[in-house]
């Protein structure tokens, strides 16, 4: 005796039915509204205030603020330092990150972990650690004050200062791109006859030139607007060693506000103008993955 297993099927009016609406989860929403609310309390008010606050009086004070002479020169000095610091580091960068892609060498790891110290090392102490090395009870001090050459509470110290903090941008940006590049290009152009100058500027630089042009950017950016190592190895004196940051603090604290405000402006300009060169080089790295 057998028994008929009843056969499974969808009828018609099974396949018309209409699935129950799922309940919408409300997480996405409050998490979005969470982070809404955090950025505009550490981020998007203090920049808007700033902007109301330098503007308060009118433009005629903001750009009468922009003519003092101690602005003026912290301004020529904050742009010194990046004019020096930024190819110094593109150098560096380069050649590091060309060793460490390009070489398999005992100690790797330790020069990739020397070279992201500034991001881990308080600028504060970066500063301590300059005038430690070259201030007058300093290792190379009495050497120093014997040649009667001044680092610490003057510019080659800032200059050292903002190096120091600014370093690992464009060795980190360009060690990326130029392991995802390969050597492929490159051993092609040297079986041709090419020279190692002439493969580096017309094969690897123009492969790689996107990474390196957003790492010069974060390190301008960075070195335009360091305050912690240069407050301690400058001295912070008006028309001197004061850089735009340490501009800022100062007026601030002789309660010149406006004036404050109005340098603040400036260098959050000189951020915005850095976001918007960091998307376009962004953009255009995209467009190369794509291709």
């Amino acid at each position: 005796m057998t028994i008929n297993e009843p056969k499974l099927h969808s009828s018609g009016s099974d396949k018309g039915k209409a699935r129950p609406p799922q309940k919408k989860s409300w997480v996405p929403t409050i998490l979005i509204f969470v982070a809404i609310a955090y950025l505009a309390l550490v981020q998007y008010i203090p920049a808007l205030n700033v902007f109301v606050q330098a503007f308060s009086k009118g433009v005629g004070p903001f750009l009468q603020n922009l003519t003092r002479s101690d602005f003026l020169s912290a301004a020529r000095l904050t742009v010194l330092l990046a004019l020096i610091a930024v190819p110094l580091n593109t150098v560096f960068g380069l050649c590091a990150a060309w060793a460490i892609a390009r070489h398999k060498f005992p100690g790797r790891a330790l020069v990739l972990s020397i070279i992201d110290l500034p991001f881990s090392i308080s600028p504060v102490v970066a500063g301590l650690m300059i005038v430690l090395l070259y201030g007058r009870n300093g290792w190379f001090g009495p050497l120093l004050e014997a040649n009667d050459f001044k680092i610490i509470f003057a510019f080659p110290g800032m200059v050292l200062a903002t190096a120091f903090v600014s370093m690992p941008f464009v060795a980190r940006e360009v060690i990326p791109v130029l392991e995802e590049f390969g050597k492929d290009q490159e051993e092609a152009a040297k079986t041709l006859g090419a020279s190692e100058w002439q493969t580096f500027w017309r094969v690897t630089l123009p492969g790689i030139r996107w990474g390196l042009l957003y790492g010069i950017i974060l390190t301008n950016a960075r070195a335009m607007g360091e305050f912690g190592a240069v407050s301690v190895v400058s001295g912070n004196i008006a028309n001197q060693t004061q850089s735009l940051p340490l501009f800022v603090e100062d007026a601030y604290k002789q309660y010149e506000t406006e004036a404050a405000f109005s340098a603040a402006v400036l260098l959050a300009l000189l951020a915005v103008v850095t976001l918007v060169l960091k998307e376009i080089v962004e953009r255009r790295t995209r467009i190369k993955d794509v291709e």
